[in-house]
């Protein structure tokens, strides 16, 4: 049964919407290339191969980068869902574009750039995950996920009707539609720019049934500041984001008749009853289950129970905690993998792989028990930092490697510097194309801004707070009363960001240089206080 987009607004869709794309010329029709925009939500660098072998392989991931380009210092301006894709498309910061966190509003009159792009005659897609809460403009086939979607089962809204839940694992159903859509492309005649957008490897982390098993036996190497104690981080200490309180339930697939009674707080301690909702939201996703993918659930959750009543209050119970959420977490990323792979066949066999861009990134970074945490927000170099890799066969050489400062958005003027279109002047993120064609302009960025805004009294207790990076050192400002305060960090002596040098007379040039960076970028960037 179809319902109305009205429905919509109710339930928490999300996606892109735009204003009216500038008049240029783009190139002749038979030299535009095609683009496939493919994103994952919360993944990690260090969770794909081509960035690091040590926790898992991921090959289709890096055919991307072995055929075209690895940013090695790619970031986002605002680590938090919702804001980092709004920041995406359209190409400006959040006290810009209004998207200051996730749960603001997305103003649906703003230009971004698949509308220029549709405008110009691409044939434009959204396939999966959008989550900005306004009715999407710019697209010729929107198939999106309401709200955050479910991993099992999802419901999925067609150009404005919802419909009925529909059998499957999320990532592989995303990318069935990516693929009808891409077939629908290549044979109509224009250039085509998709956006492949999954929801995995977003929390709650559960594998498809095919991963499961052998799942448990996996063992992941622990971060060497997994029991941090977030000494001169006082921000940091506050957080409600440790693998050590999780949800025994909807992170660790505990079952209740295993431990009735949640001891996590799941980084909802603003939320009363927030413990048992999310417990409930977990059996929930369980019942959704069909009678075959619970067959394939019920050994690993039976299993998943027993260890956790055999380590529950021990010393092991931190390093357990730690493997399972690896376990799931990884697992997600497996058929994201598994599935871009699938992509990436079909544009070979359908001859679309030398004049397409493939563009792969996150909508920011996570921590993979880094500083004992799970999820983003903060600036510290694990969230703050999203993986990106373009490959270009027709212009980007394959194998090759970039160093310099990129942000997320400077992905749209990109893909409109190749389509032959120009952004209007509002748009801050700057085109890639020099950095693809192995040149690095002499006045490229040298340091970059960031700020995170939403409210501490709400998930995960993060403070406010803004700041600025260079090449080496990064000095974060945080602004939450209580709060108030700064840390300095040398990434080169200490990139895991343990010590905090803000008092050290030795970097006092470096904090006052940095402190007038500051200061400056947010003047060019019109930041207000």
């Amino acid at each position: 049964m179809l319902f109305r987009f009205s429905l919509l607004c109710s339930l928490g869709l999300l996606v892109c919407t735009c204003g009216r794309a500038p008049e240029n010329e783009a190139v002749a029709p038979s030299v535009r290339p095609n683009i496939l925009f493919i994103m994952a939500d919360d993944h990690a660098q260090r969770a794909i191969s081509a960035y690091s072998d040590e926790l898992t392989q991921t090959p289709n991931l890096d055919r991307i980068a072995n055929e075209g380009m690895l940013f090695r210092n790619s970031f986002v301006t605002n680590s938090i869902c919702a804001p980092s894709r709004a920041a995406i498309l359209t190409g400006k910061y959040s006290h810009l574009n209004g998207k200051i966190d996730n749960l603001s509003a997305f103003r649906p009159d703003q230009w971004t750039f698949p509308e220029a792009l549709q405008a110009a005659g691409y044939r434009t897609s959204l396939i999966g995950k959008h989550h900005l809460k306004t009715l999407p403009r710019g697209f010729d086939e929107f198939r999106g996920l309401v709200g955050q979607g479910d991993y099992y089962n999802p419901t999925f809204v067609h150009n404005g009707d919802t419909l009925a839940p529909e059998t499957g694992y999320t990532t592989t159903l995303i990318t069935d539609y990516a693929l009808e859509e891409l077939q629908r492309s290549a044979s109509g005649g224009q250039p085509f720019m998709m956006l492949y957008w999954h929801k995995a490897p977003h929390r709650n982390w559960m594998p498809d049934t095919s991963d499961l098993a052998g799942l448990l036996d996996k063992r992941y190497p622990e971060p060497a500041n997994l029991r941090d104690e977030y000494q001169g981080r006082a921000a940091a200490a506050h957080a409600d984001m440790r693998i050590a309180n999780m949800f025994v339930s909807q992170d660790l697939k505990v079952l209740e008749q295993y431990e009735p009674n949640d001891p996590g707080t799941g980084g909802a301690t603003f939320w009363p009853g927030g413990t048992r909702i999310m417990a409930e939201y977990f059996y929930r996703e369980i019942e959704r289950l069909t009678p075959a993918q619970r067959a394939a659930w019920e050994p690993f959750l039976a299993r998943v129970g027993q260890e956790w009543q055999d380590v529950k209050g021990t010393s092991d119970e931190l390093g357990w905690r730690y493997q399972r959420y690896l376990q799931d977490y990884l697992g997600s990323v497996k058929s994201v993998d598994d599935n871009v792979g699938r992509v990436l066949d079909y544009l070979d066999a359908a001859g679309l792989a030398e004049n397409t861009i493939v563009i792969y990134t996150s909508d920011q970074g996570f921590y993979l028990g880094e500083h004992g945490w799970y999820d983003k927000r903060f600036m510290y170099e694990e969230s703050h930092r999203t993986p990106l890799m373009i490959r270009y066969p027709a212009a980007v050489k394959a194998g090759t490697e970039n160093d310099d400062l990129v942000l997320n958005i400077d992905l749209g003027s990109t893909l409109l510097d190749y389509a032959g279109l120009t952004p209007p002047a509002e748009v801050q993120g700057v085109s890639l194309r020099p950095l693809l064609a192995g040149s690095t302009p002499a006045d490229w960025r040298e340091d970059i801004y960031y700020r995170y805004y939403q409210e501490m009294a709400s998930f995960h207790r993060v403070a406010r707070h803004e700041g600025v990076r260079d090449e080496r050192y990064k000095l974060i400002q945080f602004t939450e009363p209580g709060f108030e305060g700064y840390e300095l960090f040398d990434l080169l002596e200490d990139p895991s960001e343990m010590n905090n040098r803000i008092d050290d007379p030795e970097l006092e040039a470096v904090k006052t240089r940095l402190l007038q960076r500051l200061a400056d970028l947010k003047e060019e960037l019109n930041v207000p206080d």
